[in-house]
């Protein structure tokens, strides 16, 4: 039976309440269980552990949405995963259960150490399992060995106790969720404006007379921004969104927390205008709208007109706008509209709009990072904000919208692969011990040193890191050869059995949960996308007496590994974690100042932007135009016959958790293994909707990428384009395929070609990852 059934409501509202209903009660949380949602992201309460949106200063009751209350759900439920369901069942066993199934266990309780006899997990005492990340480090050759990776979801100081290990350990090999999302947000903006991250606050969006979305999709991986769109809309604000699909929230939206809406089955139109760009398209669009912007600059400039593009802002902040024009004038329309799939007069409606508004905003996700080139890509969105002076004024600035909760705070407190010599001289000076200095792995050099044999240990902060990388077939046989493999966890989930010849899981504490310490009830910290730094403070019972903190935890293999001669008072760290904020104020002076205190404050504190004040951290002292040549995004994106599939996620998901099979929003039910393509594709590869399909990887390298069985669903979507779900489509990824300015993979980007399933024979390797 076709999964697809076409989606008519608005996205939010009266579906979304229920589908929240829904999700609580399959995770058999009563009704009366939603009074822990009153307690999230409010001063007080805990942070939502799924986005990192942020939240209102003067909060309403209901600071929450629906995947937000998904993943309470999904923390909060009393269901367990315990030593008797592991004695129940072989490693081998759980390896042909689906993802969703191994999440729906419930929560870890003991820890576990895999035993290669029994091919089961079985209990382990804290003390012990500690004991053996100290053996196995301490038996490795080069610390270099070791691979720390931590997920958004570890707070600041738990994120800043796991870099201090590592490098008093001796290695700086930091691979993070970062690197596979919005690294090229962390190094492509320092070289267009001198900051690393956005330069937007939430008061902004009420001031905002414009807002141009590219690569994002707001109702489903940040809800809680419609209501800031929402707002927008209703007050007048145009609203551009370049996306390949027309993603339901992006076109009407109803607002749960207003009840008139409510009560009248209302809903708000967001988009003035929904642009379908092409996969890999977004910047010869962007290269489209400033070109408009520059031809309408000078013929006004001719007419004695007033100005288009903000020359006053450009003259006095900016270099390199001559090579840009230049770049812009030498670039034809026809590649301009062929490359993006957008006509000249779509782009002109948005060149309009755009030039036409005061103060706007331009907002992008992931859509734009994983490419080939998404360090350009972001570069050019920085050179369309800077055109108009969109930088550094009340209602302007660029907006990166960040995935997990804490993915951005763990890179401000040193979970980097490059540290700065300034931070390393100042970790010394506080602890007293050398830090390494040579720069450490990312996630693609991490998974290139396991597969080429130099990796022996992963340590996962959070994360189900063996099924968000690329290329399985290599990366997760690589995996199963370290000596050792260590998950902090609260569930149980697929890299708990792609594991090393020794591995271990370690049940931590959730974002809801009271955590106690030696001082008493802790307070951790989280920054938000927007630079707010706040407080989170659980209050629930844990899930067993026998979850430790993350913080903890990594104090405990910190005591183990380094013994006596540590420098660091491990346990007066875990035992307050207002000492570690002490330690991240003095290590980091100008970011943290009067750390503890200003926690205090309702609603957290904002850490400075400089472009936000229109000073320029670059070498140059100004904000830097920066050419792209050529428009593609990936290499090779006109083969013959190939078409261009993008990952994405699905709107009952959080990274790699599914909180169910369907998708409500792009009208899929019960199938995860499908296929968007339009019609004119299907028929020019011979094909019908619903047709089975098998999805070939173009790879260079020799090796085999192959997805099968997959169904095809005629969607509107753009020529020579398609999409399929993430983390499904990472096998086709190959290792080689990133961004090479940041290491990012193109997810967004895989060259692929489609046949009819079982036109291909596969290979016994590809066979082997499809049944994972």
């Amino acid at each position: 039976m076709k999964p697809y059934i076409p989606y008519t409501h608005p996205a939010g509202g009266w579906d979304a309440l229920k589908a929240m209903e829904a999700l609580l009660l399959k995770q058999d949380i009563p009704v009366n269980g939603l009074s822990i949602l009153s307690k999230m992201n409010q001063h007080g309460g805990f942070d939502c552990p799924g986005c990192g949106w942020a939240d209102p200063l003067d909060t309403s009751r209901f600071e929450y949405c629906e995947n937000g209350g998904k993943a309470i759900a999904w923390e909060a439920t009393p269901k367990r995963c315990t030593p008797e369901f592991f004695a129940q069942h072989t490693v081998t066993e759980l390896e042909k259960w689906d993802d969703y199934a191994l999440e729906m266990v419930g929560r870890l309780t003991h820890p576990m150490r895999y035993d290669a006899a029994s091919d089961k997990y079985l209990p382990v005492s804290w003390e012990d399992a500690y004991a053996l990340v100290g053996q196995h480090l301490n038996a490795l050759d080069d610390p270099n060995q070791v691979d720390f990776y931590t997920s958004g979801r570890a707070s600041n100081e738990a994120a800043y106790l796991f870099q201090l290990f590592a490098r008093e350990y001796g290695t700086n090999n930091f691979p993070d969720c970062s690197n596979m999302c919005h690294e090229p947000t962390s190094v492509g903006l320092p070289r267009s404006i001198g900051v690393g991250k956005g330069t937007v606050v939430l008061d902004d969006f009420d001031q905002s007379d414009c807002i141009f979305i590219f690569g994002q999709n707001p109702g489903t991986n940040s809800p809680r921004m419609m209501t800031y769109l929402r707002n927008a809309a209703r007050r007048g604000a145009v609203i551009m969104s370049f996306n390949p699909f027309r993603e339901r929230a992006l076109e009407r939206f109803q607002a749960p927390q207003d009840v008139a809406q409510m009560a009248t089955f209302g809903s708000t139109e967001i988009s003035s205008r929904i642009f379908q760009v092409r996969v890999g398209g977004d910047v010869a669009a962007i290269k489209g709208i400033m070109k408009l912007l520059v031809e309408a600059d000078e013929q006004a400039r001719a007419n004695n007109d007033a100005e288009i593009l903000d020359w006053e802002f450009i003259r006095a902040h900016t270099v390199g706008i001559e090579p840009l024009i230049a770049d812009l004038k030498a670039t034809e329309w026809a590649d301009i509209e062929r490359k993006s799939g957008l006509t000249r007069e779509d782009l002109s409606v948005a060149a309009g709009a755009y030039a036409k508004a005061e103060r706007a905003i331009l907002a992008y996700g992931m859509g734009i990072t994983q490419h080939r080139h998404g360090t350009h890509n972001v570069q050019q969105i920085a050179n369309l904000a800077l055109l108009r002076g969109n930088v550094g004024k009340a209602g302007a600035g660029i907006c990166p919208v960040r995935g997990h909760s804490n993915v951005q705070g763990d890179r401000t407190v040193g979970i980097t692969e490059i540290p700065s010599k300034v931070f390393l001289d100042r970790l010394q000076a506080r602890y007293g011990f050398e830090p390494p200095r040579k720069p450490g792995r990312n996630v693609l050099t991490a998974l290139e040193a396991m597969v080429g044999g130099a990796s022996k240990v992963f340590i996962g902060l959070g994360g189900n890191f063996a099924v968000a990388v690329p290329d399985w077939a290599r990366t997760q046989t690589a995996m199963r050869a370290l000596n050792l493999t260590v998950q902090i966890s609260t569930k149980l989930n697929r890299s708990h059995l792609i594991h090393g010849r020794d591995a271990l899981i370690l049940p931590c504490l959730g974002r809801t949960e009271l955590d106690v310490q030696a001082t008493g009830p802790q307070s951790m910290s989280v920054e938000d996308t927007m630079s707010m730094v706040h407080a989170s403070t659980g209050s629930n019972p844990p899930a067993s007496e026998h979850l430790r903190s993350e913080v903890a935890i990594i104090g405990g293999m910190a005591r183990a590994t380094l013994g006596a001669g540590s420098k660091v008072d491990w346990e007066s760290l875990v035992g307050n974690y207002a000492l570690i904020r002490d330690d991240i104020e003095a290590v980091f002076p100008d970011i943290f100042p009067g750390y503890n205190k200003r926690l205090e404050i309702p609603g957290g504190f904002h850490l400075t932007s400089l472009a936000r004040e229109r000073v320029w951290g670059t070498p140059s002292g100004k904000a830097n135009f920066l050419v792209h040549a050529g428009l593609c995004e990936d290499e090779e994106a006109d083969q013959d016959g190939v078409l261009w599939l993008s990952s994405m996620r699905s709107h009952d998901q959080y990274n790699t958790t599914l909180y169910s099979y369907s998708d409500r929003y792009r009208g899929i039910h019960n199938a995860r293994d499908v296929l968007f393509i339009n019609a004119a594709e299907l028929r020019r590869l011979g094909l019908a909707d619903g047709d089975r399909v098998d999805i070939i990887s173009q790879a260079n390298d020799g090796v085999e990428r192959m997805l099968t069985g997959f169904q095809a669903i005629e969607y509107d979507f753009p020529d020579r384009s398609c999409a399929a779900y993430f983390p499904e489509a990472n096998p086709l990824v190959p290792l080689y395929a990133y961004d090479p300015d940041c290491f990012t993979p193109a997810s967004k980007g895989i060259p692929v070609r489609v046949v009819r399933a079982g036109q291909v024979e596969k290979s016994p390797e590809v066979a082997e990852v499809q049944a994972v």
